[in-house]
Formats: C-alpha cells, structure tokens, sequence
C-alpha cells in the first residue's frame, strides 16, 4: 500500500473517536476489521469485513457507517437498505428482482460501483427470505440477480443494524455495560439464525448515551449546520 494509506489507517481511531461520541468501546474492534480489510488480509471469498451493530436508536450505529464509509472511500455514502420496507414474502424479487432481466433495487444500487459499505438497518424486520438472501452475502461474498448477473461483494463492508434488546438495556442502565452486553447479545442470538450471526465478523453492543454526551453531539450537529449556512451566506448565532 501507498504510504499516505498506511497513515489513513493509523489515523482511523482518531477520526472515529472525533465524530462517534460516548462509545469508546466500539472504536477498536471496528478499526481491527477495517484495517484487516483495507490491507487485504481478509479473506478473499468474502466481504472485507461484516458489522452487526445493536442497540437503541441514537446512539451512533448507522452514523459511524456513515464515518468510516466516508473517510475511506473518498466521501462516499453507505449503499442504505432500510429492512423496515422488506417484511413480506416478495421482499426478495424487490431486492433482487422478480423476472429474467430485472436486477432489482439492490442490483440498481451496485449498477456503477464495486467497493464501498452496504447498510442493512434494523435487520431483525426483514423477511427470513431476505435473510437467506444475507447468508449468501456473507458466504460467498456475492448475490445472484433476477437477471442472472452474479454481483461480486467482496470489495464492500457490510453493517447490519438492529434494535434487538434496546428495551432490556434500557432497563439496565444502572448495571455494569458488561451484564447489558451479554443481555442483548443472548436476545440477538434468540432472535436472528445462529448461521446468520455467526458469519458476522463482529458484533457490537452499542451503549446508552448520557446526557452530557447527548449534548455534546448536539452542539457538534449544530456547528456542522452553522457551518453548511455559512458556506451559503449566513451568519447565525
């Protein structure tokens, strides 16, 4: 790799330390993965590498895809799939396809790219079908359209999101974040296949945000839009 890559990867904890606020735990195992990813030593016949984010909604997951995805793809944005809208039967012809010669919306997707992060929020909403649809991902790296076009994945991360146990942590507030941990991994165990989640190469339970940290991230989203104003012209205070 070019040297100013190697510094990329050294600086990535820093980055995501400066935009994931309250979740200090997850910066190394998510820098682990994709350092192993961008120096090629994952495998091969895989994604480079595979997220399963759980926790409340707020609290970072799907913006630290956002992160990661943009600092190392030169700004680019997450392939999104919300699985909120792929809860029937014929979730799997709207995302693969449904006849010879369509590729569906995952197929559109990937049309003009082949390297990058696919975002699966709230997982634990999809379709079994559509989970049958993952374990092929993970596996293999690759997905067969309608169209019979095999899409190869191995140049993407996938992060998969879920709410699975958000309540009991919730409940847990005052216990030790280790006890809240094994809870919520033991519910997403209960809840999605054992195939599916033993695929993923890690698993992360995100934390509660305190109130001080909430705050902290407000006033950074409020200095990002001040910021965005000022470019056009206006000066807020």
């Amino acid at each position: 790799m070019k040297a100013s890559n190697i510094e990329l990867l050294r600086r990535l904890p820093e980055h995501l330390s400066e935009h994931i606020k309250g979740q200090d735990h997850v910066i190394h195992p998510v820098c682990s993965v994709l350092r192993r990813g961008e120096l090629g030593l994952a495998n091969a016949r895989r994604p480079r590498g595979s997220f399963l984010f759980v926790g409340p909604t707020g609290v970072g997951k799907t913006e630290i895809a956002n992160v990661f995805t943009e600092y190392l793809f030169a700004d680019a944005k997450p392939v999104r799939f919300d699985m909120s809208e792929y809860q029937t039967h014929s979730s799997v012809e709207k995302l693969i396809g449904e006849k010879v010669g369509d590729v569906g919306l995952l197929g559109r997707a990937l049309k003009n790219i082949d390297h990058g992060t696919l975002l699966f929020d709230e997982i634990e909403k999809a379709h079994p079908l559509v989970l049958d649809l993952f374990l092929q991902v993970l596996e293999d790296a690759a997905i067969t359209l309608a169209s019979g076009e095999r899409k190869n994945l191995s140049g993407f991360y996938v992060v998969f999101t879920s709410n699975i146990g958000a309540a009991e942590a919730m409940r847990m507030r005052s216990a030790p974040f280790a006890s809240v941990q094994r809870t919520v991994l033991a519910r997403v165990n209960q809840q999605l296949r054992p195939e599916l989640v033993g695929r993923v190469t890690e698993k992360i339970v995100f934390a509660s945000l305190e109130y001080s940290t909430q705050r902290a991230i407000c006033a950074q989203m409020i200095e990002r839009e001040v910021t965005r104003l000022r470019a056009l012209g206006f000066e807020i205070q």
